[in-house]
């Protein structure tokens, strides 16, 4: 409640339609991975677990999962380090400049996936970036640097700046107070960051349509192909194991969300 009025039955209401509206799509894709038919639909006569076995015997379909591990956990460590020296430099300068460089920094978030994608394309194209690994865990790594900067700003906000001095003051150089004293205050906002970073690169496809064809081919570009060429429920069992994966990583940033109010 907070201070505020209760919510009544009606906004209950609301809210609970709102969110099985969200969960129903998502719902329905389970029982379409179990199906039995060799199309995309719900089981008829049974239940089966054979497109679960095509995915984990299939090369494509664990080759393509690789890749957008990889890929992944690159540019999370690209977006981690960028964004948490960024968010920790403006919170130190504390003046109004920084404020634009804060919102200069979240323009990724800001412009439509597709202006930026046809940009980088254009860009790589001149670097022979294009259909290359390093090219798009670069593009992965600068759009995930936002989510790492929001969440790292907010554990600053929580930050008593009177640690710094006190460690300054006893003598700690700057390295050692940003290794032995900021970081490991801000850790679970660093560690929120790296998670939103890293569930964003895993589950992104536009920018890979433009600058990736053949030598890069991650889960998302494997299922769009999947999606236009035919109608395989083995892409049902994939976005089951892309919710599980995803549900399980959203639980662990709300321990540590947890943690860091506790």
């Amino acid at each position: 409640m907070n201070g505020g009025y209760p919510a009544g039955p009606f906004a209950k209401g609301i809210a609970w339609v709102t969110v099985l509206y969200l969960i129903l799509p998502i719902t329905i894709v389970i029982p379409v991975s179990l199906t039995d038919q060799r199309y995309l639909s719900l089981p008829q006569q049974g239940l089966s677990l054979r497109y679960y076995a095509n995915l984990l015997g299939s090369e494509a379909w664990l080759g393509a999962i690789w890749q957008s591990f990889w890929i992944a956990l690159a540019s999370t460590t690209l977006a981690v380090a960028a964004g948490t020296l960024c968010a920790i430099g403006c919170w130190r300068l504390g003046r109004r400049s920084t404020e634009l460089v804060r919102a200069l920094m979240l323009l990724p978030l800001i412009i439509p996936s597709i202006v930026y994608a046809i940009g980088l394309y254009r860009y790589f194209g001149k670097l022979d970036l294009l259909d290359r690994f390093l090219g798009v865990t670069l593009a992965h790594g600068v759009t995930g640097i936002p989510y790492v900067i929001i969440t790292v700003s907010t554990a600053l906000a929580a930050f008593d700046p009177r640690l710094e001095q006190a460690a300054r003051g006893m003598g700690a150089s700057l390295s050692q107070t940003l290794r032995w004293v900021i970081l490991p205050r801000i850790m679970p906002g660093i560690a929120s960051g790296a998670i939103f970073a890293f569930i964003h690169s895993w589950d992104e496809l536009v920018m890979v349509l433009f600058i990736a064809s053949r030598q890069v081919f991650t889960l998302p570009r494997k299922i769009w192909d999947g999606i236009n060429e035919n109608l395989d429920p083995t892409m049902a069992a994939v976005a089951v194991l892309l919710i599980v994966f995803t549900v399980l990583l959203l639980a662990l940033d709300g321990a540590l969300r947890t943690r860091r109010s506790g």
